[in-house]
């Protein structure tokens, strides 16, 4: 039995910091709770990574997805963008919150990006190389800017506190990092281990978290590398698990889960964890798939019997592209489906009276309007 050793603490010159164990060597588990939850959290990874294959044009709803996992990552690090709010025209957006709008698109690019990349033939399959790239564009322009983009920390960092003096955890010095990084890039490509792929994604994101190899942007980076190393394993064909949405919700039980294997090498509670939060995640993403196929099902039947029929073939067009931009004003529409103005003012005013389009309040002029229960999908 291989037992998992966490590390230890380093004392700097006016501080301790927590210097990692290598992860690429053999590891087994005790805990026979975790096999349950490792075959739970395949089986329903399997039956959402089925659902994305069978609906027609996924690639509409998958921005949703990736516009959902940005804002609940982007939560978790303080950013205050709810999911309307960062699908919302830049013109629309409220100027105090510009800034915070500006990190969640950023993210939105990150994501594209870096599927883009895993898609390229010959790019190698998950790395932490990709991760620095996508690193670049996640803090391009925004807070962080200033931080190094893309590149490994080359001072100390903390978490918690104002300073080393009063930081919740100090992760190693950064001489340390290349070193730490290579280890976890061979760990994560080892097929010699005859560890399971979740196990191994689970134990990356623990170990790039407490290497925290970035000056800013780390977590964000390491959730978000969790769905790359699915993607990029096949185990997901499309980004449709947005797994920050757990996190956020159950953000203390996150955070204390990977700082008890730090306090205590207590590996296998984080597993659990982790595990549990892939199978509620996956099911929930199923389960709005269905709903999707549902609703959009619903949409097309009220265009058939509530619109006339020359502007049907429009419409429906329209509808599939609303899906991945659920909200429009009537000039936006013109450049989803290439329709003169007037048209688009007409269909709107039809979806609006079928109960498709919800108009936004409290406007005299360039009238804005919601795809309301698609987006209700993710936001519940």
């Amino acid at each position: 039995m291989t037992k998992f050793n966490a590390g230890k603490y380093i004392q700097q010159h006016e501080y301790k910091s927590f210097s990692p164990s290598r992860v690429n060597v053999p590891f087994e588990w005790e805990d026979k709770r975790i096999d349950l939850l490792l075959a739970d959290a395949m089986r329903y990874l399997g039956e959402l990574n089925a659902y994305s294959k069978l609906i027609p044009d996924v690639e509409y709803f998958i921005k949703m997805h990736i516009a959902k996992e940005a804002t609940s990552s982007s939560v978790i690090e303080g950013t205050n963008t709810n999911l309307d709010e960062a699908l919302t025209p830049v013109l629309e957006v409220d100027p105090e919150k510009r800034n915070d709008w500006d990190e969640v698109q950023n993210y939105i690019k990150a994501i594209n990006f870096a599927i883009e990349e895993l898609s390229k033939e010959g790019r190698p399959p998950f790395s932490v190389r990709l991760l620095k790239d996508t690193h670049k564009i996640l803090l391009e322009g925004v807070r962080g800017y200033s931080k190094l983009p893309g590149e490994i920390r080359v001072s100390q960092n903390w978490i918690g506190g104002h300073s080393l003096k009063d930081a919740v955890y100090i992760p190693p010095h950064y001489t340390e990092v290349p070193e730490l990084l290579g280890d976890l890039d061979k760990f994560w490509h080892n097929k010699d281990l005859n560890i399971p792929d979740l196990i191994k994604i689970a134990i990356g994101h623990y170990q790039f978290e407490t290497i925290h190899p970035l000056l800013d942007g780390n977590g964000r980076i390491g959730r978000l590398a969790i769905v790359l190393h699915l993607v990029s394993l096949g185990i997901l064909q499309k980004p449709t698990l947005y797994i920050s949405e757990f996190f956020e919700k159950n953000r203390t039980s996150y955070y204390d889960s990977l700082s008890r294997v730090r306090a205590s090498n207590d590996i296998e509670h984080w597993l659990r964890f982790f595990l549990y939060g892939i199978s509620e995640t996956a099911k929930k993403g199923r389960e709005n798939l269905e709903k999707i196929i549902d609703l959009r099902r619903r949409y097309e039947s009220l265009i058939d019997t509530g619109m006339g029929i020359k502007r049907q073939k429009l419409a429906k067009e329209l509808l599939k592209k609303l899906f991945s931009k659920p909200i429009v004003a009537i000039n936006d529409i013109t450049e989803l489906v290439p329709m003169t103005f007037p048209t688009a003012s007409a269909i709107a005013k039809d979806f609006e009276r079928l109960g498709l389009f919800t108009e936004k309040t409290g406007r005299k002029k360039d009238r804005v309007f919601y795809l309301r229960e698609y987006i209700d999908i993710f936001n519940n």
